[in-house]
């Protein structure tokens, strides 16, 4: 796991993008800006993460996020996955409480007057990640620099480029609810959708609980189809799902393939966020080994035409040149990964509203102590454990 992220993120994000940058459109339309710090500096924060994408439901929900840190003086560098049902607290106008996952907060920030109560002493130019950068910066305790972000469009069409990646995986797993694109809300045939229309009437708010228990009683298929849609999705909607398997070893994968794996949630043998925070992690190993091949040379100028649609960050031409010069000292580096997850700073419960949520073991928004462990991590004070 040592070295391969900072090569990635130097040489993918950093080092190509400025030697081999055709011309300035292409940074205008990635590019957008950020008030820098003139003094020195040594030691950076940059959060990364990815989205959907598309006309989807949630088009902006991060479904990754990952918090990149690099210290130039000590020539050391720590990457830290952030789980996506991580419980959070805005900033709002009237002082009152609004929580909300991690992985919503970028959207939240794209679409404020969905959220009028939102502070908008916090919101940048809706381009920047401003919101979301000082909330990551404020549980962690630590300043977000930069964000590097790129849909999932980008992140496929950009590994196809690359002809493709060779991924260790670690863990034989099949997924029988991986959602297909475009189908969240099909009913898949006039069965199916004569069900949902039954079982949605007596599942509204207010339906006496004694007509729909007699109703069940009466249609057992009904019954079977809510609790199918409650507790096996891919059976009442199998339309919706499809079945992606991966075997143990090393398996050639393009993008469609490489975006499966480091998304699949919900097998049984590796179907956690932390397991798959570790999937990712491998595919960034597979990644950095095929940008540091020679065959991938061919391939910067397709890459960067590519990416101008599907990338954002606020790095400036002055940040990518700094950052370019470390990525050809990559080799000195030392690097850390850590995996954020029940096994070490979280525990895990209920919003008010049921969904499922992660937060700090000492309680809801009671941050001291993670960041104490997070600050000695990235110090590296203390080892950090493994999945």
């Amino acid at each position: 796991m040592r070295k391969f992220f900072l090569i990635f993120l130097g040489v993918v994000f950093a080092f190509l993008l400025f030697l081999f940058l055709k011309t300035n459109q292409f940074y205008q339309k990635i590019y957008t800006p950020k008030n820098h710090q003139e003094k020195p500096k040594t030691e950076y924060n940059f959060l990364l993460f990815g989205y959907g994408g598309g006309q989807h439901e949630g088009t902006y929900l991060t479904d990754t996020m990952m918090l990149f840190h690099l210290d130039i003086a000590s020539k050391s560098a720590v990457l830290i996955s952030i789980p996506r049902d991580l419980w959070v607290k805005l900033p709002t106008k009237s002082g009152d409480d609004f929580h909300i996952k991690i992985n919503a907060v970028y959207q939240t920030e794209l679409f404020p007057q969905n959220y009028p109560d939102l502070n908008p002493k916090y919101l940048g130019n809706k381009k920047d990640a401003s919101l979301t950068k000082f909330i990551l910066g404020a549980i962690f305790g630590v300043k977000i620099d930069n964000y590097i972000t790129i849909d999932f469009e980008g992140f496929k069409k950009a590994i196809d480029l690359l002809g493709g990646v060779d991924v260790n995986v670690e863990k034989s797993f099949t997924d029988y609810q991986y959602p297909i694109e475009g189908k969240e809300k099909d009913l898949c045939d006039p069965q199916t959708e004569e069900l949902f229309k039954k079982a949605e009437v007596f599942l509204k708010p207010g339906f006496n609980p004694e007509d729909r228990d007699r109703i069940f009683a009466e249609n057992p298929k009904i019954e079977e189809f809510v609790r199918n849609a409650t507790e096996s999705p891919q059976l009442a909607f199998p339309c919706r799902y499809e079945t992606v398997s991966f075997k143990k070893g090393k398996t050639h994968m393009d993008g469609e393939t490489a975006l499966k794996y480091a998304r699949s949630r919900h097998s049984f043998e590796d179907g956690n966020d932390f397991s798959r925070a570790r999937r990712q992690h491998l595919l960034l190993i597979a990644v950095k080994e095929k940008v540091l091949s020679l065959s991938f040379i061919p391939k910067i100028i397709p890459l960067l035409d590519h990416f101008g649609d599907h990338l954002k960050t606020d790095l400036s031409l002055k940040d990518i040149k700094k950052f370019s010069k470390e990525a050809l000292k990559a080799n000195q580096y030392q690097l850390t990964t850590f995996v954020i997850s029940t096994n070490n700073l979280l525990t895990e419960g209920f919003s008010p509203e049921g969904g499922y949520i992660l937060y700090p073991k000492e309680g809801i928004d009671q941050w001291d102590n993670f960041q104490k462990e997070i600050n000695d991590i990235l110090k590296g004070i203390k080892p950090t454990p493994t999945i």
